[in-house]
């Protein structure tokens, strides 16, 4: 588990591709303190088990499923990335969970300056929005950011300038991909209060259909003890 503080940015330095997979070696500091071969080390929020280290690199396996579902097929040789080593037993709880299990994959639309702060409008699937709420808690490529505003086609989120200088978010221009991880506790409660699920359930989710999500109401809810 992560919280979304990033803890350094890294450097790629050599990316191994295989038919549908990859293999990317980093250059880090921080995070390889007290790390071990099999540990684990979010990459740009993405969970990957640390195959080998040596000084002040690491090397990654990356399988096919990772790409499809992230960005990090797009890196190269030279691209900084945000680096989190999996949070310990007594660890300060700065962000929020972050499994580092991306739900997918958001475009930057646009990049704002208001005073001290920019604004990041992200362009994202209606399958990705359903769980995002004003106010709440999003991972963008391994980040925990606050949701300043959300609407059918995109959220914003405001970035200060501490995390401006050590994070890659604002590293690029409009056109960007992030990576994005759902906060996970609406998911979980999304599933459980399901009282089923038909044939056509997941086709609805996926088309941000909130009428179709559930068949949820309030009378289903009082008498399930939620009310």
């Amino acid at each position: 588990m992560f919280t979304g503080i990033v803890e350094e940015i890294g450097t790629i330095r050599k990316i191994d591709k295989g038919v549908s997979s990859c293999s990317i070696t980093v250059q880090a500091d921080k995070v390889l303190h007290g790390s071990q071969v099999g540990d684990s080390i979010a990459v740009n929020g993405v969970c990957l088990t640390a195959t080998g280290i040596s000084g002040n690199i690491f090397t990654a396996d990356v399988m096919p499923e990772t790409l499809r579902r992230s960005g990090l097929g797009q890196l190269t040789g030279g691209s900084r990335v945000n680096l989190e080593r999996a949070m310990a037993a007594g660890g300060r709880f700065g962000g929020h969970i972050v499994s580092g299990h991306i739900d997918g994959t958001g475009t930057i639309r646009e990049l704002k300056r208001e005073d001290n702060a920019v604004w990041v409008t992200i362009d994202c699937s209606p399958k990705i929005l359903r769980y995002i709420i004003e106010k709440g808690s999003i991972a963008i490529d391994g980040i925990s950011l606050t949701v300043a505003y959300v609407d059918d086609t995109c959220f914003k989120v405001s970035i200060i300038p501490h995390t401006a200088g050590e994070t890659t978010l604002l590293d690029g221009k409009p056109g960007k991909v992030v990576n994005l991880e759902n906060d996970v506790v609406g998911k979980y409660v999304e599933k459980l209060l399901m009282p089923y699920k038909g044939d056509d359930t997941d086709e609805k989710l996926s088309n941000g259909n909130a009428s179709d999500r559930s068949g949820l109401d309030m009378k289903f809810l009082a008498e399930n003890g939620f009310m």
